[in-house]
């Protein structure tokens, strides 16, 4: 099973942690996020990573090389940095995959000590198209991020980036499990108003062309480190195992 980790960010709000190095290799006790990201997509069964980077990228490529354990690792340049479901599009040319595989993402800012197995599985058992790993937050956290609208029947009815008016308060946690129907999606999709293609457009496209998407709620925890408070959560939670 392929594992995507995007991972082209600058990671401004970082800085100046990242004033020189990428995001990615910027340590949660003790070792590099994308370290943290590698190890649990390998505990779930990954068996090749490709690493979508940009910025500073040959700093990661000098760090990791073309293995992680027994994992072989490749890479993938995402230029523009204009969104997720860019990235996803960037990594597509290195994965060689049936009709009907299951591939996962996880965003490689991520440090997570969750179900993401169930994740898999339930996309295998449903035969989806998209199964997003998703969290419940208030309404001005929904405000700014994807949000996932559910019809009377508690079926995923639609995704919208950033709304003015959320439809729920549940949001994607950063783990995806895909079949490659995501990728005519991605191309599909126009630009948001900031530039990027969003990987939230993807999904709702899917929908909207008739593809299944399901979603499974959060076990455990999964923090996307954005800033030093990210930064310094992650570690908290890390020594409570």
């Amino acid at each position: 099973m392929y594992g995507v980790v995007p991972a082209a960010g600058a990671g401004t709000r970082l800085r100046p942690r990242t004033a020189q190095r990428p995001k990615g290799l910027v340590e949660v006790a003790g070792q590099p996020l994308l370290t943290h990201c590698f190890e649990t997509l390998c505990a779930l069964g990954v068996d090749e990573l490709v690493v979508v980077v940009g910025y500073e990228s040959e700093q990661i490529v000098s760090y990791y090389g073309d293995r992680f354990g027994d994992v072989s690792v490749t890479y993938a340049s995402q230029a523009d940095r204009a969104g997720l479901a860019d990235a996803l599009l960037a990594a597509e040319p290195r994965m060689a995959l049936d009709t009907d595989e299951t591939f996962v993402v996880l965003n490689g800012d991520n440090v997570c000590r969750a179900n993401l197995a169930a994740v898999v599985a339930r996309h295998r058992d449903a035969g989806a198209d998209a199964t997003l790993l998703v969290d419940e937050v208030s309404r001005a956290d929904a405000a700014n991020t994807g949000v996932v609208a559910f019809d009377d029947e508690g079926n995923v009815a639609g995704l919208v980036e950033k709304p003015d008016d959320p439809p729920s308060t549940t949001v994607p946690r950063g783990f995806y499990a895909f079949s490659p129907r995501i990728f005519g999606a991605c191309r599909a999709i126009g630009p948001s108003p900031t530039g990027e293609y969003e990987l939230t457009a993807a999904v709702d496209w899917l929908l909207d062309d008739g593809g299944r998407v399901e979603t499974v709620d959060l076990d455990g925890w999964c923090v996307n480190v954005n800033t030093d408070a990210d930064r310094t959560r992650a570690e908290s939670l890390l020594r409570r195992e």
